[in-house]
C-alpha cells in the first residue's frame, strides 16, 4: 500500500493508523498547491479530487476520503481494536464519531486557512470551541473517545487539533481535552507517524 500525504495535513490521521496498525506500506509526498508528487506525477492522475489522504492498494485501486481509509485499515488489523467489528452497534458509535469529526469539527477549521477580518477569525474560532466543548465534557469520564481503547476516530481527532496551534485556537480552557492531546502524542504509533512527516 502507499499513503499518499501532506505533512501536517488530515493525512496525518491515516498514517498514525498505518503505525498503530502495524502495517507495512509506503508514502509519497503531496504538494497541493500544484498537485504534484514527490515523485514528479501529476497527483491528479492519481486522484483526480486532488486531496490527501489518498491510499493506493495493493492491485493499484485507490481509496479517498480519510473517515473511510481508516476504517479500511482498521479492518486489516482486527486485532488491534482500532475498529470495532462492522455491523456492531459499536462500528456504528465509531462512524458517529467519524462523522462528527470531520463535518463539525474538520470542517470548522477550514475557514482559518484562507484569509478573514479580525472578526471573522473569532467568529469561527468560538464556532470551534462550541465543538471543543461537547468534546471536553465527553472525556471528562474517558481515557479515549470511545472509552477505554484507542481507535481509528482518537487518530482524526488528534490530528485535527494538532492544528489549533497553527490556528490560534486556545485550547487551554479544556483540560480534558489538552490531557487527551497529550495521552495521544504519546503513544508510539503517533510519534512514529510525527517522527516521519517532520512533526516532532
Amino acid at each position: 500500500m502507499k499513503l499518499y500525504l501532506t505533512p501536517g495535513a488530515c493525512s496525518l490521521s491515516p498514517h498514525i493508523v498505518l503505525h498503530e496498525a502495524g502495517l507495512t506500506f509506503d508514502t509519497e509526498r503531496v504538494d497541493l498547491r500544484d498537485k504534484t508528487t514527490s515523485g514528479g506525477a501529476n497527483f491528479k492522475d492519481i486522484n483526480p479530487k486532488g486531496q490527501v489522504p489518498t491510499l493506493q492498494l495493493d492491485d493499484g485501486e485507490i481509496l479517498t476520503e480519510g473517515a473511510v481509509i481508516v476504517q479500511y485499515l482498521a479492518d486489516l488489523a482486527p486485532g488491534t481494536d482500532l475498529a470495532p467489528p462492522a455491523g456492531t452497534r459499536e462500528r456504528y458509535r465509531l462512524q458517529e464519531w467519524l462523522n462528527y469529526i470531520a463535518a463539525e469539527v474538520h470542517k470548522a477549521y477550514s475557514p482559518l486557512f484562507r484569509p478573514l477580518t479580525d472578526e471573522q477569525g473569532a467568529a469561527a474560532r468560538a464556532h470551534i470551541l462550541t465543538r471543543v466543548a461537547h468534546i471536553d465534557t465527553v472525556l471528562a469520564n474517558r481515557t479515549w473517545l470511545m472509552g477505554d481503547t484507542f481507535t481509528v476516530a482518537d487518530a482524526y481527532l488528534f490530528t485535527v487539533l494538532s492544528w489549533s496551534r497553527m490556528a490560534k485556537v486556545d485550547l487551554s480552557a479544556y483540560p480534558n481535552v489538552t490531557a487527551y492531546l497529550g495521552r495521544v502524542a504519546e503513544r508510539p504509533g503517533v510519534q512514529k507517524a510525527l517522527i516521519a512527516e517532520g512533526l516532532a
